[in-house]
């Protein structure tokens, strides 16, 4: 309980960027201020039903701290500690293409900054945790179900070595909320729960963007300086010098954050700007998925099905599209346009960089040469057409003898036997140019086999194994959860369970959030 109380807060975004200090919660248009103060909304019972130990450790908590009754209320929303001081920030964003105008945190309010005893700084804010101004016509609150997939796919997405935002908790509120999960017109109630999200900073691509759009280009700068002086505070020179190089880090960390997603086979669902961290962060988990059957088309967002602007294939693309945009909203600011241009085309040569370093290492290969870009673009064709599993795929090819490779031990990354059966040649003489280019690099098989577990998961969080664990927790079961979590600590070992390893099932192709999920949480 000391160490609860101890927890010290530098609560710098609402010290040094101008607020409303009203407290009002109705929904309304903020003008001329970058956050509100607003206080969680209570619930009936608050109780803890997971917790990550290693987000707990940064703010040097430990396991009697998490589990007493008062860390339940306060990251419940029923109490604050001292020093804690509530807001909501308000920011804008292109959603699917198009500027929506002010958005804001409509479901999430930051408690405050907590400093640990490294002097490291982490913002702590809760998800689900009631109204604020920028809720608009929604009630602030979350359900389990996303609730659920947001605190383990935080902590999947770390250990499986992504940049990404943490959870600290999981804790339900003992109230219904009712929602309407595939926008048909059927609501039901379903229980309540509130994340404690964990990262330096949340700050958008949208809190630039908003400031731009409305004029307030003084609050834009005050908004730039608190960023670099809090989040980038390693880069010196002339403001001018400053400027250029703080962009061209975040067109590099964007670069690198997507290059990541599409090394695991992960899809953010909604690359909406709003949903776009300026510290280069994998931020809001809602819709998301990672790839069974590899198809790069595939998105697992349903408000996205027609479109598909945010699937697989296109996330290099998208991130792109949103730095040009956050490049537009600093242009007023910015001490040229080449400044801008500049870091755009760092992204792009980052970008490229990155992603042939990332299939380098996926396929085993020492480094990138020429004509490996089309080795790669036939075997994805290839399984795309015959329905192969990407993670499955990709842990069987490292057990490949590169001396006498055989297709039979691909076998069982296929979905279907008969796709197995039909394709099996095309394969096989994939496979003989695969050994020969591996074969020319003159590494052993074990060493081989070692570089491609250490960047191809074993174990990653798929939408079903996520459903199930949602379906059993909302009946009082938490085992799946707690194995789920257990799992994503060690996603590259070989040694997991068989059901939390095993392809998506025949089930789940089309069961509501077992594949494909909406928005609503």
């Amino acid at each position: 309980m000391n160490r609860l109380g101890a927890l010290r807060f530098d609560n710098a975004f609402i010290r040094e960027l101008p607020g409303d200090r009203s407290g009002k919660v109705h929904s309304r248009q903020t003008p001329g201020v970058c956050w509100a103060s607003v206080s969680p909304s209570p619930v009936s019972q608050p109780r803890l039903l997971a917790y990550a130990p290693e987000v707990a450790a940064l703010l040097d908590l430990e396991a009697q701290d998490v589990t007493s009754d008062t860390f339940a209320q306060v990251f419940g929303g029923n109490a604050l500690l001292h020093g804690m001081a509530p807001y909501a920030t308000r920011y804008g964003g292109h959603q699917f293409g198009t500027w929506a105008g002010q958005l804001g945190d409509g479901r999430a309010i930051s408690l405050g900054e907590a400093i640990n005893a490294r002097g490291e700084r982490w913002e702590l804010q809760l998800k689900g945790a009631g109204i604020t101004p920028y809720s608009r016509r929604a009630d602030g609150r979350a359900v389990l179900r996303s609730s659920l997939r947001e605190f383990l796919c935080s902590e999947a997405m770390f250990h499986l070595g992504v940049p990404t935002t943490r959870a600290l908790s999981l804790i339900a509120t003992g109230d219904a909320v009712r929602r309407d999960m595939l926008y048909d017109g059927n609501p039901r109630d379903e229980p309540g729960a509130v994340v404690c999200r964990v990262a330096p900073s949340f700050i958008r691509f949208g809190h630039f963007e908003i400031l731009a759009a409305q004029g307030e280009h003084d609050l834009l700068r005050r908004l730039l300086s608190f960023t670099l002086e809090k989040h980038f505070p390693s880069l010196g020179g002339e403001p001018q010098q400053r400027f250029a190089a703080w962009f061209r880090e975040v067109c590099e960390r964007t670069a690198q954050l997507v290059v990541e997603w599409m090394r695991v086979g992960f899809v953010h669902g909604v690359m909406n700007t709003d949903n776009m961290s300026i510290l280069g962060l994998t931020i809001d988990y809602g819709p998301y998925g990672w790839i069974d059957d590899f198809d790069p088309g595939w998105t697992p967002n349903t408000t996205d099905a027609d479109m598909r602007r945010y699937c697989y294939g296109d996330q290099t693309i998208v991130a792109r599209w949103n730095l040009e945009r956050l490049a537009q909203a600093l242009a007023g600011i910015a001490p040229s346009q080449s400044v801008l241009d500049e870091g755009l085309a760092h992204f792009d040569t980052m970008l490229q960089k990155g992603m042939h370093s990332m299939l380098a290492g996926k396929f085993g290969l020492r480094d990138w040469r020429d004509g490996d870009a089309e080795l790669v673009a036939d075997i994805f064709q290839l399984m795309q057409q015959s329905e192969v599993d990407m993670t499955e795929f990709f842990r069987l090819l490292a057990l490949v003898d590169v001396s006498s490779p055989h297709v039979n031990v691909l076998a069982t990354a296929f979905y279907h036997e008969e796709q197995f059966i039909q394709e099996r040649a095309r394969f096989e003489t994939w496979l003989t140019r695969y050994a020969q280019r591996t074969g020319a690099e003159q590494s052993g098989s074990a060493e081989r086999t070692e570089r491609m577990n250490k960047v191809n998961p074993r174990f990653v969080l798929r939408n079903y194994l996520a459903q199930q664990a949602i379906e059993a927790a909302e009946q009082g079961d938490l085992k799946l959860l707690h194995r789920l979590l257990d799992a994503a600590r060690t996603p590259y070992a070989d040694a997991h369970p068989a059901d939390l390893i095993a392809k998506r099932p025949d089930w789940a192709r089309h069961k509501a959030g077992a594949s494909m999920l909406s928005c609503s949480s």
